[in-house]
């Protein structure tokens, strides 16, 4: 039974992220890297990123333990408690968006066009329009996870992906994309709306529990706001800071902002379906591990280190794979998703060489996924945030340095990444030394650099494959080539697969 769920989960997260890109590469082809395409970024991305940098990661981390010691009537006394201050702080904070659109268009989208801005102003308008909305699902995500109603939260996505997906290919072969710029806004209000429809129809229902819980709203428990602020702080600033190197490319000019969006894009895949993905399926067994053989402080036991090593091992190897993958691909995969309709050839080459530069930040945010979820297990989250907060900080204070480069941007990226891969690690404390598989990770990473360099013409991060089924099947070549010497390097890759 477990099994088949955690299968569907998979099979509907990958649908998932595939329809994603299905919406970046139609966005692509209706708008190009023009400044309309930066435009119709800012305003597709903005609700669901605002709603999770304040709500959606900090949701989980503190009502899914919470709910876990409520009853059902308690679990919808409080969901009906924090939906209404969702509500109003999503209003409060759309009004305020909606009536300082032009700083935020100016800090936001610094290289757009002054004939754009008008236009810019309307864009952000329909955002905050959607941003309570966005937080409303937020919410009602989260208890679909709590229920493990994994078909209802993956499925939300697929329906607000849809409808967008849908838009942007009429938008796409409608001609001139300005009116249909104006156009997205009812294709995004629609999409919201209809995700809502969605979650509202998978909620829990048992008898009379709506009628219980509005009698029992007045006696709500909620955990203290030190939880709530920790938590906000862990999950949002990972989010914050790609949004922030986005807003730093704009400053290259028009249609850097969205090249830069594009380029990320390249990167997110294997981070979210492959680390990411690692560190969720690990987190139960390392919690388990945690509690039943930890020994004594900084010396867990065997079954923690068996645990911790295993997804290390197999997080690292993944992001070495992908990596080489990208760097070697990044022009065919380019070609691939964004290579038709308003995308001309010199955008291709900067969306590719910038996602080909960003693949090195896998390796960092590989360890940094790991060490989250055993900081996580151990309640020492402020580890985390603490990183993050003085990344962004390093980030922002170099702008003037990057102005605008993407290349720039993505390595001073994979540099905060590796800053705070260093803080967690040393976090985790002198336990980590046994937790990280050092012989597969020096093998992996040799193999990486190998591969990166022994293309004809081959540079760090202007994929040297080039575009074409040609490209493709030699970084496919080069990820196996990686994965193969990481199982043939010793037992630890073998044993994290077998668990």
């Amino acid at each position: 039974m477990f099994l088949k769920a955690g299968a569907l989960s998979l099979v509907l997260l990958l649908a998932s992220r595939l329809l994603g890109l299905a919406r970046e590469s139609a966005q692509a082809a209706a708008f190009g890297t023009s400044g309309l395409g930066d435009v119709a970024v800012l305003m597709l991305t903005l609700p669901d990123w605002l709603a999770g940098l304040l709500a959606s990661g900090a949701l989980a981390y503190v009502l899914l333990p919470h709910w876990a010691r409520q009853t059902p009537v308690a679990q919808a006394a409080t969901q009906r408690f924090v939906a209404v201050a969702l509500l109003g702080g999503g209003v409060a904070l759309g009004g305020a968006l909606w009536l300082g659109r032009a700083p935020v268009v100016a800090l936001l989208a610094a290289g757009l066009p002054p004939a754009l801005y008008p236009l810019a102003r309307e864009a952000l308008g329909w955002s905050a329009l959607a941003l309570p909305a966005a937080l409303l699902a937020a919410l009602w995500g989260t208890r679909l996870q709590h229920e493990r109603d994994f078909t209802g939260l993956y499925g939300a996505n697929l329906v607000v992906n849809g409808v967008l997906v849908g838009g942007l290919f009429l938008i796409a072969n409608k001609g001139h994309s300005t009116p249909g710029l104006e156009r997205l806004g009812w294709y995004l209000m629609a999409a919201m709306a209809l995700r809502l429809l969605w979650l509202h129809g998978r909620r829990p229902k048992p008898e009379k529990m709506a009628v219980a819980a509005q009698s029992e709203a007045t006696n709500v428990h909620l955990p203290r706001t030190s939880i709530w602020l920790w938590a906000a702080l862990s999950a949002g600033l990972p989010l914050a800071l790609p949004f922030a190197a986005r807003s730093m490319a704009s400053a290259g000019g028009e249609g850097a902002l969205a090249t830069f969006n594009y380029a990320w894009k390249l990167v997110e895949l294997p981070l979210v379906l492959a680390i990411q993905l690692v560190a969720s399926l690990a987190f139960p067994a390392i919690t388990r591990a945690f509690a039943q053989d930890a020994g004594a402080a900084g010396h867990p036991g065997a079954g923690a280190t068996r645990a911790v090593r295993g997804a290390f091992a197999l997080a690292w190897t993944l992001a070495c794979a992908a990596a080489a993958g990208l760097l070697l691909g990044a022009p065919a995969v380019t070609q691939g998703l964004f290579g038709w309709g308003r995308m001309d050839p010199q955008a291709l080459v900067r969306v590719a060489a910038w996602g080909g530069a960003g693949a090195w930040g896998l390796l960092p945010q590989a360890l940094i996924a790991v060490a989250l979820t055993v900081l996580a297990t151990q309640g020492r989250m402020r580890w985390a945030a603490g990183a993050y907060t003085l990344g962004l900080g390093a980030l922002l204070a170099a702008n003037a340095w990057t102005g605008g480069d993407g290349l720039r941007l993505m390595g001073l990226l994979n540099g905060v990444f590796a800053g705070v891969a260093v803080v967690t690690l040393l976090a985790l404390g002198p336990a980590v030394r046994h937790w990280l598989p050092w012989r597969l990770m020096a093998v992996t990473a040799g193999a990486l650099v190998v591969f990166a360099c022994a293309a004809p013409g081959a540079g760090w991060g202007q994929g040297a494959a080039g575009p074409g089924l040609a490209g493709l099947a030699w970084a496919v070549a080069a990820a196996a080539g990686v994965i193969a010497l990481g199982w043939w390097t010793g037992p630890d890759l073998k044993q994290a697969l077998r668990r």
